[in-house]
């Protein structure tokens, strides 16, 4: 081209749960069984949508408005229902000019980034949700900032540390937080947030919250939402309906937005984000009309339980299944429903293998890990692929240097969930040995 045409944060858009798929694929193609454990899409993985669900979505697609376009912060009674739910909890109180509708929480999360001023950075978790530290990075064209979570710990941050790093990095303008956590299923615990809360005060930063499991929290874990306990901090909390639900292919989340007139900064920043929505004119209006439905449902309690004890189960089952392995260190999962595994340093290396009866799997196995500079736990991604049929992600695609994985419990088939832990487990000590 005669000028140069490409964003200076291009090369930092990568997505490596999507990209496997790809080489998934391929072995299918060549005869491999793939069991896949990379995307965390319940219903792809075959989990039902109850009846009265469908038919709260089926009576609304009758009504023609539903066809239509909606304001573009979202429909007025869906924002009014949300702020209902925020305020009747003790949260911080908002209105609903204070919520702004985008289609998934991806179009919030590559907007919230992307109307950021460049030099301006949020410090992400470490490992973190690849859509997150992309984004921020791609808006910066520069690697992420990053505080590290700690597998010896739950998979918290240790909050000195982030707060050395946000004082002596003054570029840093906002602080990243996902409870419960992807990908380490981690539920952080009210008096950490708080403190997260305190360091953003401290250094007039804001905060951004994903939030979108904040309702799948199990094994007697406790905590609170960023609105419950953000004081006067600035801060965004991002949600939505695709994991909850779980209807992804609704593309339907939100923003609720804290303390906006504190910060005149603050309050031109949210309105540049509103005003590109704008230009888009507006998000789904269908999901948005069925959601307070939904919700208000007498059976969706009892629903939502059901799920969250079924994760709960599965999360016992794999840990149960792998803590135990040498080398390796594993969570329970507390909320969402990933499970992050990590090795220990030195475990993994170039030259580990496992057998591949498939000469053409063989072969093209190969030929992915034969760069000398790929990540070691890739390496081992993909030879788990290959002779498993199992399909999990790598964790440095995560924005770490900690070498793991990351597996899903979205699996509805106990026994079938079970065999495949126990080939995973076989998998690892096999290749490790």
């Amino acid at each position: 081209m005669r000028t140069h045409i490409i964003h200076i944060g291009a090369e930092e858009l990568t997505y490596e749960i999507r990209n496997i798929i790809r080489v998934a694929d391929k072995l299918q193609e060549l005869g491999v069984p793939v069991y896949l454990e990379n995307i965390g899409d319940p219903v792809a993985k075959g989990e039902k949508i109850p009846i009265w669900m469908k038919e709260i979505v089926a009576e609304l697609a009758r009504e023609d408005m539903c066809y239509g376009y909606c304001p573009t912060q979202g429909l007025l009674e869906t924002r009014e229902f949300l702020v209902s739910l925020n305020n009747n909890n003790g949260n911080a109180r908002i209105t609903a000019e204070d919520i702004i509708f985008f289609n998934g929480l991806g179009d919030a999360i590559t907007k919230t980034y992307g109307f950021l001023n460049r030099t301006a950075r949020v410090i992400t978790p470490s490992p973190t949700y690849t859509t997150h530290s992309s984004s921020e990075a791609a808006h910066a064209g520069l690697p992420p900032v990053c505080y590290p979570l700690d597998p010896h710990n739950y998979w918290f941050p240790d909050i000195e540390e982030l707060r050395r790093r946000v004082k002596y990095n003054p570029t840093v303008a906002g602080i990243l937080l996902i409870n419960p956590d992807n990908p380490t299923g981690a539920v952080y615990p009210v008096n950490l947030i708080k403190e997260i809360v305190e360091i953003a005060r401290e250094y007039d930063l804001f905060i951004i919250a994903d939030e979108i499991y904040q309702n799948l929290v199990f094994n007697g874990n406790e905590t609170e939402p960023l609105g419950a306990v953000i004081g006067d901090v600035p801060g965004i909390s991002m949600k939505g309906i695709s994991k909850e639900l779980p209807w992804p292919g609704s593309r339907c989340g939100w923003m609720e937005v804290y303390n906006v007139h504190r910060d005149s900064e603050f309050k031109s920043y949210i309105q540049s984000i509103l005003d590109a929505k704008m230009v888009e004119v507006c998000s789904t209006t269908l999901p948005q009309k069925a959601l307070p439905q939904i919700l208000k449902h007498p059976q969706y309690q009892a629903y939502l339980e059901q799920r969250r004890q079924r994760y709960q189960r599965f999360s016992q089952i794999a840990y149960d299944r792998l803590k135990n392995i040498p080398g390796v260190i594993v969570n329970p999962t507390n909320g969402a429903f990933y499970m992050s595994v990590a090795f220990e340093d030195g475990v993994l290396n170039q030259l580990q293998t496992l057998p591949i009866s498939n000469g053409a799997v063989s072969e093209l196995v190969n030929e992915i890990t034969g760069d000398p500079n790929i990540q070691p736990d890739k390496r081992f991604v993909y030879y788990l692929l290959a002779a498993t049929g199992i399909c999990v992600v790598p964790l440095t695609s995560f924005n770490t240097p900690m070498q793991g994985f990351r597996i899903t419990l979205l699996e509805p088939d106990e026994k079938k969930f079970s065999q495949m832990l126990d080939k995973l487990k076989e998998g690892i000590e096999q290749y490790i040995v």
